[in-house]
């Protein structure tokens, strides 16, 4: 169970997901852990994050980047700078 990161999310993504019209997630610097009940697929407008899976290695992304989180993973978020983000849940 490995989050996926696509870094720079390539433009013809965008059309090809539909992406600009996801809803809009934003968040300040901070640090909070997270449960995934559903796959998570999200496109970083703006910040930079590191996401750590319970017993697993941390992954870093930030803007331009579409990452996918699979449902079930636990992990904590470390926000380094505000984040503001494209996002959808299920497949």
């Amino acid at each position: 169970m490995s989050i996926s990161v696509t870094s720079p999310c390539p433009e013809s993504t965008f059309d090809e997901l539909g992406i600009k019209n996801w809803p809009i997630w934003t968040c300040d610097a901070s640090s909070f852990d997270w449960t995934y009940d559903d796959k998570e697929t999200c496109l970083l407008l703006e910040g930079e994050v590191t996401v750590t899976p319970n017993g697993g290695e941390s992954v870093k992304f930030g803007a331009g980047d579409l990452v996918v989180f699979p449902a079930g993973i636990d992990c904590r978020w470390d926000v380094h700078k505000a984040v503001r983000k494209h996002y959808r849940f299920g497949d």
